[in-house]
């Protein structure tokens, strides 16, 4: 496949690149550097640097390889994602995940790219009663992030629909780990789940980790949630853009553990591998007992299924930081 990698140079983006190349794919990053970082691009990935909302450069890019040789898929990873700054920043994330979207498919469009592989969020749900999303329940988010994703998938279904395109849309939560060569990464230290948090204390950035509540409705009675590591996501896109080639189908799917971890087996696996101490502090609001993916569609239409596991997640990503901080 040839494909276009649209925020290629950010964390979710930089490993499904380096999935793609060790696959024997062609790849085309384009990346405004906003967020992203120049020196995460695979070395084999050609880098366009410029907006998804900027047609005219986005244009440029794609005239430009499609006359050597056309795009197959384009995949989408240019998300602004921090639901805390969703809240304080609404107009910037309308701005970044709906119109650079609609620029996009705009693009795509013009330019005969037939298949499009979305990087969504199950944010999108809001807070199910049961604590399990499936892809045909309700939609009814609570920030501004999981609004401006949703309306994204809506528009990309009806785009889709009116230009005769493809779409992946794939909707997941927590990210955590590090590609195995750890020369990528996650770098940012302002994320508010628990594993960087686990990392902050770990590397004694943050004196004792906080954990939120410890008589949530839950075996442990910490807060269950689900998280997913970064290569099994990156390998999801490239089944998601195959599936797409062979099918020519559409398709919405979940991915993630499958059951989740609370917030306590999360701190007892890092307690495992690394000395920090924690303590238990009141409840946040508005934080429900249990938000899961049910990852059975991805499993049938897919054949995905998580293959790293909790501990490989919490290792990678400190073996990636610490290799950082030695530099």
């Amino acid at each position: 496949m040839k494909v276009l990698v649209v925020g290629g140079a950010g964390y979710i983006g930089s490993h499904a690149v380096y999935e793609l190349i060790r696959a024997g794919h062609e790849v085309v990053v384009y990346d405004n550097l906003s967020t992203g970082h120049r020196d995460d691009v695979h070395a084999q990935a050609r880098f366009v640097q410029g907006d998804i909302r900027d047609k005219k450069t986005l244009a440029a890019c794609l005239q430009a390889e499609n006359a050597n040789k056309p795009f197959d898929v384009a995949m989408h990873f240019a998300a602004k994602l921090i639901v805390p700054e969703s809240l304080s920043e609404p107009l910037a994330y309308y701005e970044n995940n709906v119109e650079g979207v609609r620029v996009l498919l705009e693009v795509l469009a013009e330019t005969g790219v037939k298949n499009f592989v979305f990087s969504s969020t199950a944010a999108v749900y809001g807070e199910p009663e049961n604590g399990v999303c499936k892809e045909d329940d309700y939609t009814v988010p609570i920030n501004p992030y999981g609004e401006t994703k949703l309306a994204a998938e809506r528009m990309i279904t009806w785009v889709c629909a009116a230009h005769n395109m493809n779409y992946c849309i794939l909707r997941y939560f927590n990210v955590a780990g590090a590609d195995a060569s750890l020369e990528i990464g996650l770098e940012k230290d302002t994320l508010t789940w628990i594993v960087p948090l686990v990392m902050q204390a770990a590397l004694g950035i943050r004196d004792k980790l906080s954990i939120f509540g410890s008589d949530y409705n839950t075996p442990d009675g910490t807060c269950i949630r689900d998280y997913i590591h970064v290569t099994d996501l990156a390998k999801a896109h490239i089944l998601g853009a195959e599936y797409l080639l062979k099918n020519n189908d559409s398709l919405l799917v979940n991915l993630g553990s499958g059951s989740g971890y609370s917030v306590r087996e999360v701190v007892d696996a890092a307690q495992e591998m690394f000395d920090f101490e924690y303590e238990y502090v009141e409840r946040r609001a508005g934080d429900p007992a249990k938000l899961t993916a049910d990852i059975s569609r991805a499993k049938e239409l897919l054949g995905w299924k998580p293959e790293l596991s909790l501990r490989e997640m919490l290792k990678s990503d400190y073996d990636y930081r610490k290799k950082k901080s030695n530099k």
